[in-house]
């Protein structure tokens, strides 16, 4: 058996890189339309016309289907808009379009310079205290001790000879987003607000995914300053 290998195209993606393709595409369009999905699919559909987007494998009611089956967007009174779990993905694509980029590099999670509950070991040991986890005891220096202090004839284990391993504790931040929506975010014709709601929407989905018991935040300010939920994020438009 021979195989012939070509050089490989961008335009030859596979029917599941399409979707997730067009899928983020109008993620991005619904942050620019300010959660307005029906504008953002019209916004989407003179795109595809443009550069044909679709083909016989995927056209737009199909992916609108496609929308709707996965529980991105839902019908309602007031037309089509997103669920939770479209507001969800459209910040999973925020991170994806800003982090794909970046090349490998050192992971870790809110570090201090102390020891205490946590998950690394650390190579220094202690004395045993109640509450302290089984599975860090450190058995050579446990055994140690027991045979140090009754001898190997005489071997006997007791409370006082268990040593456990420290270990680097790790603590809970909290974090508050703070985005301008006044008027100057779109002075002179210039599209800032997108941007800095793509950078809040994936900065808040590392914090919630990452870091799950940290506190998170948003505030928004123009003439004033006022407390939002994340989810509004996507919702959010440009003030006087």
């Amino acid at each position: 058996m021979k195989f012939l290998y070509s050089q490989w195209r961008s335009d030859s993606a596979t029917d599941e890189q399409k979707l997730e393709q067009l899928m983020s595409l109008f993620s991005y369009l619904v942050v620019q339309t300010s959660g307005d999905v029906q504008e953002a699919l019209e916004w989407l559909k003179q795109l595809a016309e443009e550069y044909g987007l679709f083909d016989e494998n995927m056209t737009m009611d199909e992916l609108i289907d496609k929308l709707r089956e996965m529980g991105i967007i839902e019908d309602a009174e007031t037309g089509i808009q997103l669920t939770n779990k479209g507001i969800q993905r459209i910040r999973q694509d925020a991170l994806h379009e800003i982090f794909t980029s970046l090349k490998k590099a050192p992971t870790g999670g809110h570090e201090t310079p102390f020891t205490g509950k946590g998950v690394d070991r650390l190579s220094e040991t202690r004395k045993f205290n109640f509450g302290d986890q089984p599975t860090n005891i450190d058995l050579t220096s446990t055994l140690t001790n027991a045979f140090r202090r009754d001898g190997i004839d005489d071997f006997t284990l007791k409370e006082e000879d268990l040593e456990v391993y420290e270990t680097e504790h790790q603590t809970t931040c909290a974090t508050v987003l703070m985005i301008d929506i006044s008027h100057s975010m779109i002075l002179y014709g210039e599209d800032r607000i997108t941007p800095a709601k793509q950078v809040a929407l994936a900065l808040s989905e590392l914090i919630m995914t990452r870091f799950p018991k940290d506190y998170l935040a948003m505030v928004v300010f123009g003439d004033d300053a006022k407390l939002m939920s994340i989810n509004e994020l996507p919702f959010l438009t440009v003030g006087p």
